[in-house]
C-alpha cells in the first residue's frame, strides 16, 4: 500500500528482484533511461487514439490492470535509475518543485496548461 510504502522500501524490493538475477551488470545510466522510455510509450500506446469517454471507460473496466501493469514497470525503472545511481527521489522531487514554482507562480499558471516560457 502506498501508505505504508516508503521510496526505500520500493527501492529495495527492485533491488532484491534484480540481485537474485544478476541484473547490476545491464543497467547502466542508458539502458535504464530506453527502458524507463520504452515502458513509458507502452503505457501511452494504450490511451493512443481514444477520446476521453473511452478512456475513462477504459480506466473503469477490466483493462486498468493492462494500465497499472505498465505504470508500475515506469516505476520499476524509475527505482532502479535512483537505487543505481545513488540518486534521493525525495530530495530530487523537492528540488524540481521548487525551481518549477519560479517557473510556474500561481498567478500566472493556475488553471493555465501553458509551457512557462508561453506566458503573456
Amino acid at each position: 500500500m502506498d501508505n505504508k510504502t516508503t521510496i526505500e522500501d520500493a527501492k529495495q524490493i527492485v533491488k532484491n528482484f534484480c540481485d537474485e538475477r544478476d541484473w547490476d551488470q545491464f543497467h547502466n545510466p542508458k539502458e535504464l533511461a530506453i527502458g524507463l522510455s520504452t515502458e513509458s510509450n507502452e503505457l501511452l500506446q494504450i490511451f493512443r487514439f481514444k477520446s476521453e469517454k473511452e478512456m475513462q471507460e477504459l480506466m473503469n473496466s477490466e483493462r486498468r490492470t493492462d494500465v497499472e501493469e505498465e505504470l508500475a514497470d515506469v516505476f520499476y525503472f524509475v527505482l532502479r535509475f535512483a537505487q543505481m545511481n545513488n540518486i534521493d527521489l525525495s530530495t530530487a522531487v523537492k528540488n524540481k518543485i521548487a525551481k518549477n514554482s519560479k517557473k510556474y507562480p500561481i498567478e500566472k499558471a493556475k488553471g493555465c496548461n501553458k509551457k512557462y516560457n508561453e506566458y503573456e
